[in-house]
C-alpha cells in the first residue's frame, strides 16, 4: 500500500503538551522538534511507523490547539485542516488542563466521525465510549500503542480486494492501458497497478496492452472473462469488446474499493438533468500540472457540455482546501482517488451527500456520457 494511503493518526493538544515528545518516541527518532518555548510546531509534521498487527501507519504531529497569536491562529486552521484526512486522533493533555480548546476539538472529532485516544489524565464529561482515556508517561508509550489497535478503524487498514468477488482462479483478465500524453512517464497510474496485482493475487492470468492492440489480440485470442480500460477509451474499447464479455474500467474498480460507490451510482444519471447555468464542483485529490489533456480540467468539462448541450459552469478544488457554499452546485464529480485515503474521499465526497447533491467520479461519468454506463457497473449486480 503506498505511504500516503495508510492509516493516517493526528497528533493534537495545547502547546508544551508534549505532542512533539510523544511522536518523537513513538517513531524512535527525532522527527519533531522539542522545546520548551510554545509554537515551535508549526505546519503538520508527517512520519511513518510500523505498529504490529495494523502495519505502517502516518502520524501527524500539529500545532497547539491554544495559539491565539496572529501567525498562531493560522497554525490552528492548518492543524483544523487535517481532520479531514485521519482516521484515528491522539488528544494529549499535560497538567490537568482540559477545557474549551479540547472540547471544541473533541466536537470536531465528532465532526469527522474520528475515534481518538486521550492521554495523560482522565476528565469527567468524556466518557469511555468517546475515548479511550490513558494515564501514561512520555518514556512508556506501549498503553498508547495498544490503545490505537483499539481505536484505528478495521476499514482503514484492513486490505481490501480491488477484483474481489469479480473474479476467479484462472480467468482471463485484460487490462486496457493506454500510453498518452497524459500517461506518467515511465510509469503506470496507481490504479492500473493495483489492478496488475489484485488479478495475480486472485491467480488469474493477466493480459496488460495498449488500445490500439485491443481489436488484434480479440481476432486472434480466445475471449477474456474480464476487460478493464482507462475511463478515457471507454468510447473505443466498448466498440471492441463483444457484449457478453464483462467490461469495467480502473477508476470505476477503485471507486468500488475506496469512494462512496453506493451514492456514485445514484447520483451519476443526474448528468442527464443538468440545466443551463448549472454548476459543478470538481473534486481533484491533488494539485498537478495542468495540459491542454487534462482530464479534470479539459476534457470531462468539454465532455459534460457536449453531452447535455448545456452552458456548464465548472469551479475546482483540490487536496484540502475548504469548500465553500456548496448548496450552489447542481452536482459534484469526485476524481479518481489515486493518492487518496478511503476517509478523505468521504470527508470530501460527504459534504455534498448531507446536502442534498448528487455525487459521481471521473470513471463513471465518462461511462454514462459514452453509453456504457449500466455495462460497466453490471459485474457489481448480485
Amino acid at each position: 500500500m503506498p505511504r500516503d494511503l495508510n492509516p493516517h493518526i493526528g497528533i493534537y493538544g495545547r502547546t508544551n503538551s508534549g505532542k512533539s515528545s510523544i511522536i518523537n518516541k513513538l517513531t524512535g527518532q527525532n522527527i519533531a522538534i522539542v522545546s520548551d518555548q510554545a509554537g515551535t510546531t508549526t505546519d503538520p509534521v508527517k512520519k511513518s511507523i510500523e505498529i504490529f498487527g495494523i502495519g505502517p501507519v502516518i502520524l501527524i504531529d500539529t500545532a497547539g490547539i491554544d495559539d491565539t497569536s496572529e501567525l498562531g491562529k493560522q497554525r490552528v486552521e492548518k492543524t483544523y485542516q487535517t481532520l479531514k484526512e485521519i482516521d484515528c486522533a491522539i488528544l494529549v493533555v499535560a497538567d490537568n488542563h482540559y477545557g474549551e480548546p479540547e472540547t471544541q476539538l473533541i466536537e470536531k472529532f465528532k465532526e469527522y466521525d474520528v475515534p481518538f485516544v486521550m492521554v495523560n489524565n482522565l476528565f469527567e464529561g468524556v466518557s469511555r465510549n468517546e475515548a479511550i482515556n490513558l494515564n501514561v508517561l512520555k518514556d512508556d508509550l506501549q498503553p498508547v500503542i495498544d490503545a490505537l489497535k483499539q481505536a484505528i478503524p478495521e476499514s482503514a487498514y484492513k486490505k481490501t480486494s480491488m477484483l474481489g468477488g469479480i473474479v476467479k482462479p484462472n480467468d482471463v483478465v485484460v487490462l486496457v492501458t493506454p500510453i498518452d500524453a497524459e500517461a506518467p512517464e515511465g510509469r503506470l497510474i496507481l490504479p492500473q497497478v493495483m489492478a496488475i496485482r489484485n488479478a495475480l493475487d486472485n491467480d488469474c492470468i493477466c493480459v496488460v496492452l495498449k488500445e490500439t492492440n485491443l481489436q488484434q489480440y480479440f481476432d486472434t485470442m480466445p475471449h477474456p472473462n474480464l476487460v478493464v480500460t482507462d475511463s478515457q477509451a471507454f468510447a473505443m474499447v466498448s466498440k471492441i469488446v463483444p457484449e457478453e464479455v464483462r467490461l469495467t474500467s480502473f477508476s470505476i474498480l477503485l471507486a468500488r474499493l475506496r469512494g462512496d460507490f453506493e451514492n456514485y451510482l445514484k447520483g451519476t444519471p443526474h448528468l442527464a438533468e443538468l440545466k443551463d447555468g448549472d454548476k459543478i464542483l470538481m473534486l481533484e485529490s491533488c494539485t498537478h500540472e495542468i495540459s491542454c489533456g487534462d482530464i479534470g480540467r479539459v476534457k470531462l468539462p468539454n465532455l459534460i457540455r457536449k453531452f447535455t448541450g448545456k452552458n456548464i459552469q465548472f469551479d475546482y478544488v483540490a487536496g484540502l482546501t475548504p469548500i465553500n457554499n456548496i448548496e450552489q452546485y447542481a452536482m459534484a464529480i469526485q476524481c479518481g482517488g489515486c493518492v487518496a485515503t478511503r476517509k478523505q474521499l468521504f470527508n470530501r465526497t460527504n459534504l455534498a451527500v448531507k446536502a442534498g447533491i448528487p455525487i459521481s467520479n471521473y470513471g463513471m461519468a465518462i461511462a454514462f456520457m459514452t453509453g456504457v454506463f449500466n455495462r460497466s457497473i453490471q459485474i457489481f449486480n448480485k
